[in-house]
C-alpha cells in the first residue's frame, strides 16, 4: 500500500502543477488589479505603470507564474495586493469558520442521508419512500439562494415576534452591517449555524439519500443477504452489517470527493448569511483581481481534492477487504 500511496502522491504533484498553471492563467485573464485605477482621473498612466511594476503584474503571464511558483515551492504564497497582508494569514483567519460550518453541515448531511436512504430502500415503494422521493426531487431542484432566503423569511423574519431580540425569529439572522455576535459563546455559534446548515442540508440530503437508496436496493437483492436472513439473523444486523457496509462504497466516493470542497466554503450560503468564511473571502478578493489570495484558496482546495481522493481509495479497503491497493 505504501508504494501505491507514494505513486499517487507523485501523480498528485503533477496534477497540482497543471491545475496551478491553468488557474493562474485564467485568473490573470479574468481581470487585472490595475483595472480599478483605469477610470480614476487622478491617477496617471505613469502611476498605473508604477503600481503594476510594484505588484509584479507588468510581466507576461508565464513570467508571473514562474515567479509565483518559485515562492510557493518554499511555502511563501505572497502578499495580498489590496491588504498587503500575507496570504497564509488571511486564509488562516477565515478557514476555521468555514471548517466549523461546513464540517457540522457535512456531519448532519451524512447522518440524515444514511438514515433516510436506508429506510427508503427497506420500505421500497411505500408511502414513506414515495413522499421522501418527491421531497428529494423538489429539494434538489431548488437553488441554494432560494432555500436560504426562504428559511430566513420564515424563521428569522416571519417569526420574529416570538423572540425578545429585535430582528430575530426562532433563530438569529444578522445581515451585513449589523452588530457582530459573541464568538466566544458556544450557544451563539449553534444559533447562528442553524439556518446555514439547514440550507446546505436540504440540498445535499436530497442527492446523497438517492445514492444510498439505489446502492442499498442493489445489495439487498444479492444472494449473501438472503443467506444472512435465512440463517435467522436479526433484520437490523442484516441491514447494517451485511447490506449497508457493501452499499456504502458509492456513497464513500461521493462524500470523499465532496469533503475537499468544504475548505472552499459555500459561496452563496456564506454570502446570504454573512458568514465570514472562505466562500466570502474568495468573492471579496476575486472582485479585486487579487491573484495571490485567489490562487492561495484555489490551491488549498486542489491539494485537498488530491489528498482526499487517495484517502478515499484507502478507506475502500476497510469496507471491502476484496479491494487491494497494489
Amino acid at each position: 500500500m505504501s508504494t501505491y500511496i507514494f505513486r499517487r502522491m507523485l501523480q498528485g504533484l503533477i496534477i497540482l502543477l497543471i491545475i496551478s498553471f491553468v488557474t493562474y492563467g485564467l485568473t490573470t485573464l479574468a481581470g487585472s488589479p490595475i483595472s480599478q485605477y483605469t477610470n480614476n482621473p487622478r491617477i496617471s498612466k505613469e502611476d498605473r505603470d508604477r503600481i503594476a511594476r510594484e505588484l509584479g503584474v507588468d510581466q507576461p503571464m508565464p513570467v508571473q507564474y514562474w515567479g509565483w511558483l518559485k515562492k510557493v515551492a518554499t511555502g511563501d504564497f505572497g502578499f495580498s495586493f489590496t491588504t498587503k497582508e500575507p496570504v497564509i494569514k488571511i486564509i488562516a483567519a477565515r478557514l476555521p469558520k468555514t471548517l466549523i460550518l461546513m464540517g457540522a453541515a457535512e456531519l448532519v448531511i451524512v447522518l440524515i442521508s444514511l438514515t433516510v436512504g436506508v429506510l427508503q430502500a427497506v420500505k421500497q415503494y411505500s408511502v414513506f419512500d414515495n413522499v421522501v422521493t418527491g421531497i428529494s426531487f423538489v429539494g434538489y431542484s431548488m437553488p441554494i439562494f432560494f432555500i436560504a432566503l426562504s428559511l430566513i423569511l420564515i424563521f428569522a423574519v416571519g417569526l420574529k415576534d416570538l423572540s425578545r431580540q429585535p430582528g430575530w425569529g426562532w433563530v438569529p439572522y444578522l445581515p451585513t452591517g449589523t452588530a457582530v455576535w459573541d464568538e466566544k459563546n458556544p450557544g451563539e455559534w449553534i444559533r447562528n449555524m442553524i439556518l446555514p446548515i439547514a440550507s446546505l442540508t436540504i440540498i445535499q440530503v436530497a442527492g446523497y439519500s438517492r445514492y444510498i437508496r439505489s446502492a442499498m436496493l442493489e445489495v439487498l437483492s444479492q444472494d449473501y443477504v438472503r443467506t444472512a436472513r435465512a440463517k435467522g439473523l436479526l433484520e437490523k444486523v442484516v441491514i447494517v452489517r451485511h447490506a449497508l457496509k457493501n452499499a456504502a462504497l458509492p456513497f464513500i466516493t461521493v462524500v470523499g470527493l465532496d469533503i475537499p470542497f468544504l475548505l472552499g466554503g459555500a459561496i452563496v450560503t456564506e454570502q446570504v448569511f454573512s458568514w465570514a468564511g472562505m466562500g466570502r473571502l474568495f468573492v471579496e478578493f476575486a472582485g479585486k483581481s487579487d491573484y495571490p489570495v485567489i490562487m492561495g484558496i484555489l490551491m488549498l482546495v486542489a491539494a485537498a481534492v488530491v489528498l482526499f481522493s487517495i484517502l478515499t481509495d484507502v478507506v475502500y479497503t476497510v469496507f471491502d477487504p476484496r479491494i487491494r491497493l497494489n
